[in-house]
């Protein structure tokens, strides 16, 4: 076991706190939901960019490359200012969501270089422009362009075109669980010196204020050099050394009530505080009022000034560490010197050694490199994420507990209490927790920290979490929003990849979180099928704008829809409890009843999906497709014919039963073969679960043999679905061929868009309406290895469709997986379609290796579109980069076997990879 496996276990044994500190501040805690105490419910124009640094928040902290306690008490992050910019950059500026001409974005460049698993190591780049930062410009050029426009960025204002810029790194090394070091490195790119100071800042959050609770303290640390020393009754005593020549500016963690009363809010307090912004208008406007000359606070900056030479750098060392493990009398050299650089050494090279063990020894260098940037952001986006809702409710003059106002935003979730540390979709577009998201955020963290990623699957299935009635929150906008069923097939998922990794089947995890999708399940059946017809519903469903009409809102045609998606999303989730329920019930045959019930489920919703003949059903024989029916109030029915991931959905419901486990449950075969006999018209027109296949396997599918391959024929055909880069999520025919519905005299419209949506239909940047996403082009992946595990190795398919290339479904899997690498791997120029054309990326050899994990990208041409660091579920690229650098085509057709006796856990990762290697060359 290497170093941080060793730190790993210590953590998971409570032997040692190695996960206390972490990357757990925010990237933008303005403009939150948690924030916006006002009545208008915008919590983007309530508390803005401009006034957050004169605010004290109520609920977190943001700032760059910070760090904090897992409590976040204590918090440390770099705030800069190159002598020109309007204000001091102690937080990432970005538009809000009526700013940009396609919602919300962030406005800089900073990158997750590396991070192992308990943060041991950790690597920052900020890149920081020399000449004044343009708020303005980016502000107002966004706000004159229009939809059809593309979004106006940092690097289109040319503030980088001359290189005039500082590279900023910033790296922690942990010395100890609580001793953690701090090398800040600035590199002037430019042709000309530049002034450049640092201010490395030193903060306790405001918890004071709400619970009236005792105020924590920062002060000069005696005897220590230049120190300073932070106590508070909860963590105790910590000290920041500092190297000698510092300014230290010392203010009090406190809202400034001149600049706050403007917001409509006057500050409560009555001492008289030195407040938050009193740092930046002391080193922008040289205000000496707003400094404490007793130097004492809640909040200090040591400030630094460097004057860099052309190509020059400047270090700056720094250690956090708490009283108790300071060694008394410890000079300079002993804590920023020697020792300190032999220790981020170290922690370097353990680094490497983890990594090496995570990532495949047959990838390439650059393919190696995605991997591990894409992991590294994955453990930079945890956050600390508090948000008592009745607490907040109550603040907001609502108290839903005792009179049930569901009036305001989340007033129905008044039970849920969260103070944990969350692994965020965005840390600056989406700082909260997400819960279909943390579904697939759980896969690649899995890869590096399984006691992780099953911890946040567990988290979100908690009382303090899910609702009293078995609905899982949504997101902090409105909790109660419907997001896709994906935790089953989450949580079955990582108990294979534990096993297998472990040779250990983790059967309590399995047991425990099962229990609690019962009641999800429950909820979806008894809530979201409107007519009792298994057909479901339920607005959101992940895919935003993907249909003609706002699937959120009442339909201006009265009725309902009837959404493909929905439907399928059920049907997966029976599949995926009936695979927990079958593993359970190898032990314990009490759960041999409960996978009856899930199968039973499942048919019933795939025959409702697909029944030949019936009026204005899903399946439309002559398209080969899935479409939403429209069901209005006179009693009319009418498919809406966009062929989207909406009708692609589906084909992900694919699940395969082993002949062993039949084998063992005779009697589970027996019940289910007599409900097929006994109602044969229910498996008609789906895939017969009594058919056997491959091994004598059975397959639980929506689709026959046939339907399946005409559903492929689409999703393979390069000008519909299959993209240079992976699964568009609107076919391409939209492009030449829009669907458009009429609703009295207003007519709607889907076209393909392969990058910004044009329509404020659902606000924000979301677009289903072409860009490739990873999540659902991972379910795709998935659903296609399953079908190759049932058909075997001899079911063929055209790939790409019309190309007369046959290729099996393991094969097909692959060719998805390698466009989609093709994203973010060099060309044989160095360049990276994620980057779009912008040069600075993809010609300079200082931005081109540093890698960015948007939210989608452009169907057509790969660029990065929407969120610039969701690192969440487009970190899904590293489990399938590692999937299929591990896993043969052979050793794929025994993905299926029982917990009980898997081969492959006995087996040598080394083995597989020259396995898999060979079979590729092959």
């Amino acid at each position: 076991m290497n170093a941080e496996g060793r730190r790993l276990v210590a953590a998971r044994t409570e032997a040692a706190p190695w996960r206390k500190w972490g990357p757990y501040l925010s990237e933008r805690q303005w403009g939150t939901v948690r924030e916006d105490y006002g009545t208008s419910g915008d919590a983007w124009t309530y508390l803005s960019h401009d006034l957050a640094r004169s605010f004290a928040y109520r609920w977190g902290e943001d700032g760059i490359a910070g760090i904090s306690d897992d409590s976040q008490t204590l918090c440390f992050a770099l705030a800069l200012w190159n002598g020109r910019d309007p204000i001091v950059k102690e937080r990432l500026f970005g538009l809000t969501n009526h700013e940009g001409n396609h919602g919300e974005d962030v406005k800089e460049y900073y990158f997750y270089l590396d991070s192992t698993p308990t943060h041991s190591y950790m690597r920052y780049l900020y890149k920081y422009p020399q000449a004044p930062f343009p708020y303005t410009d980016l502000v107002e050029t966004n706000r004159r362009r229009s939809r059809a426009d593309r979004e106006y960025e940092l690097i289109d204002t040319g503030v980088f075109d001359d290189d005039g810029y500082f590279d900023v790194f910033v790296e922690y090394a942990k010395a100890g669980p609580e001793d953690v070091l701090i090398e800040i490195t600035a590199f002037n790119r430019g042709a000309s010196p530049a002034v450049l100071h640092l201010l490395p800042t030193l903060w306790f959050r405001n918890t004071w204020r709400q619970a009236n609770l005792e105020r924590p303290v920062i002060r000069v640390a005696a005897g220590r050099g230049t120190g300073l020393e932070a106590a508070s009754r909860k963590l105790g005593k910590y000290v920041l050394r500092c190297p000698r020549g510092a300014e230290l500016l010392f203010v009090d963690n406190e809202t400034n009530p001149e600049r706050w009363r403007t917001n409509g809010e006057s500050n409560r307090g009555e001492a008289p505080f030195f407040f938050k912004d009193g740092i930046n208008e002391y080193v922008i406007g040289s205000r000496e009022g707003t400094i404490n000359p007793r130097q004492i606070g809640t909040r200090v900056a040591a400030r630094y000034t460097a004057d860099i030479a052309p190509g020059g750098r400047h270090a700056l060392r720094l250690r956090l560490i708490s009283a108790a493990a300071e060694v008394a009398g410890a000079d300079d050299e002993a804590v920023l010197g020697k020792p300190f650089a032999k220790v981020m050494e170290n922690r370097k090279r353990e680094a490497d050694e983890f990594y090496a063990a995570v990532v495949p020894a047959s990838l390439s260098e650059d393919r190696a490199r995605v991997m591990r940037q894409s992991l590294a952001g994955m453990l930079w986006s945890k956050q600390f994420y508090d948000y008592d809702v009745d607490t907040w409710l109550s603040g907001r003059g609502t108290t839903p507990s005792a009179t049930g106002d569901g009036g305001s935003r989340n007033a129905e979730w008044s039970h849920m209490v969260s103070d944990d540390v969350i692994s965020m979709p965005d840390k600056w577009e989406y700082p909260w927790c997400a819960a279909w998201d943390l579904a697939f955020h759980s896969l690649p963290l899995s890869l590096v920290d399984p006691d992780l990623a099953k911890k946040q699957l567990m988290m979100l299935l908690q009382e303090r979490y899910l609702h009293p009635n078995g609905q899982v929150p949504g997101s902090e906008w409105n909790f109660g929003e419907v997001n896709p069923p994906v935790h089953a097939w989450a949580a079955y998922f990582l108990y294979q990849l534990d096993r297998r990794r472990t040779g250990h089947a983790d059967v309590e995890f399995l047991k425990c979180i099962y229990n609690k999708l019962l009641l999800n399940f429950t909820w979806w059946v008894n809530r979201k099928d409107l007519a009792g017809r298994n057909v479901f519903e339920g607005g959101f469903l992940g895919l935003d704008n993907v249909g003609v009409l706002d699937r959120r809102a009442p339909l201006r045609t009265g009725g309902h829809l009837e959404q493909a998606d929905g439907t399928a999303w059920m049907a997966f989730f029976a599949q995926s409890m009936l695979q927990i329920s079958l593993e359970l019930a190898l032990d314990d045959r009490s759960y041999a009843d409960m996978a009856l019930k899930f199968f039973e489920h499942f048919i019933w919703i795939s025959s409702a999906m697909i029944h030949i003949g019936g009026k204005g059903e899903m399946w439309d024989e002559e398209d080969g497709f899935f479409y939403d029916v429209l069901r209005t109030p006179d009693g009319r029915s009418q498919q809406l014919k966009v062929r989207s991931m909406v009708g692609l959905l589906p084909l992900c419901a694919a699940t395969v039963i082993n002949e062993e486990v039949m084998a063992a449950l005779p009697q589970l075969q027996q019940r289910a073969g007599w409900f097929c006999n006994k109602r044969p018209h229910l498996v008609t027109n789906i895939h017969d679960p009594r058919r056997p296949g491959y091994r004598n396997r059975r397959l639980l599918s929506l689709l026959s043999e046939d339907r399946l391959r005409r559903v492929l024929s689409r999703l393979l055909d390069e000008n519909e679905f299959l993209s240079p880069f992976g699964i568009r999520s609107l076919s391409r025919h939209h492009l030449d061929h829009p669907y458009e519905f009429g609703v009295g005299d207003q007519r709607f419209k889907v076209g393909y868009l392969p990058a910004e949506s044009d329509s404020a239909m659902f606000g924000g940047n979301s677009n289903w309406r072409g860009p490739i996403w990873l999540p659902v082009n991972g379910l795709l992946v998935r659903a296609l290895l399953n079908y190759y595990g049932y058909y075997g190795p001899n079911f063929t398919v055209e790939c790409p469709t019309g190309s007369g290339r046959r290729v099996t479904l393991y094969e097909v899997a692959f060719e998805i997986t390698e466009r989609l690498a093709r994203i973010f791997t060099a060309d044989s120029r160095g360049r990276r379609p994620l980057f779009g054309v912008a040069p600075k990326f993809t010609d300079d050899r200082l931005w081109r290796d540093h890698l960015l994990f948007y939210e989608y990208f452009n169907g057509d041409n790969g660029a990065g579109v929407g969120a610039s660091h969701q690192t969440g579920w487009t970190g899904l690229i590293a489990s399938l980069i590692h999937f299929f650098a591990t896993i043969s085509p052979t050793e794929a057709l025994n993905l299926w076997s029982p917990a009980r006796s898997s081969p492959a856990a006995a087996s040598s990762g080394r083995a597989r990879r020259r396995t898999a290697e060979a079979e590729r060359r092959t």
